[in-house]
């Protein structure tokens, strides 16, 4: 079966189609790297000739909302347009747990109008909707830091591994359409708790307060807002197991 993977050579593309190849699949890593750009259409057709699955992992090369509004939409609606032609018969793009319950984030908004279009394309799809990564603890800080306190809710998360993510982006794509699901890690944490255990082990010296009036991303978020729904795919590796087999600081 063949899949081609748009983003695939990036961080979690990469590990996706080693994923993939290792269980005799023949896959394609689509980036503008290798001719192949979602955003301009260029490479497109070539590339999902003969092509079953489609997997977007594509990402906006900028965070402003107004840029990935504008990403999502246009590449979004390339590919699916290019994989009518081509015949595709399952799309899969990897989202976001929480876009599709309330919120008012505004990149978590940005990432449903990508979803909507998956759902009203006519393709049987896939929405893999993951939840925070654990090296995303570093950018939560510094979005939520003023002078040297970061301020952040206890809302709780459920972060997962990006090696754990990988692999379930893989499983979805070699089998059939399941619409949404999710997938999350084997522990809840509070917003703060994750950034602090994850500050602390890089000798960072920013305090964590927690303030359930601090935004996230711009929002305020519920307690459960950011939880994966029940029955969600649980991944084994846990926070202190990825923090111990990551380089530490420096110095």
């Amino acid at each position: 079966m063949k899949i081609v993977v748009v983003g695939g050579t990036g961080r979690i593309g990469s590990r996706v189609v080693a994923d993939l190849t290792e269980h005799g699949h023949e896959v394609l890593a689509a980036a503008p790297s290798t001719g192949v750009d979602a955003l301009t259409g260029e490479g497109l057709t070539d590339a999902l000739t003969d092509a079953a699955v489609v997997v977007d992992l594509s990402a906006s090369p900028s965070f402003d909302v107004t840029a990935v509004r504008e990403f999502v939409t246009t590449s979004t609606t390339n590919l699916i347009s290019a994989e009518r032609e081509a015949g595709v018969k399952h799309h899969l793009a990897l989202t976001i747990v929480g876009t599709n319950r309330p919120q008012e984030i505004p990149y978590f908004a940005a990432k449903a109008v990508q979803e909507n279009l998956v759902r009203s394309s006519g393709l049987p799809y896939t929405l893999v909707h993951a939840t925070q990564f654990f090296g995303f603890f570093g950018s939560i800080a510094d979005v939520s830091t003023e002078g040297s306190v970061v301020r952040l809710p206890g809302a709780l998360v459920q972060p997962m591994a990006a090696e754990d993510v990988a692999a379930a982006v893989a499983r979805a794509a070699a089998g059939g359409p399941r619409g949404d699901i999710e997938v999350a890690g084997p522990r809840q944490l509070g917003l703060d708790e994750f950034v602090r255990r994850g500050l602390t082990f890089r000798d960072d010296p920013r305090a964590v307060v927690r303030d359930d009036a601090a935004p996230y991303f711009g929002a305020q978020v519920g307690e459960r807002t950011l939880l994966p729904i029940e029955g969600a795919e649980i991944a084994p590796t846990t926070f202190e197991q990825w923090l111990a087999r990551t380089q530490p600081p420096v110095g």
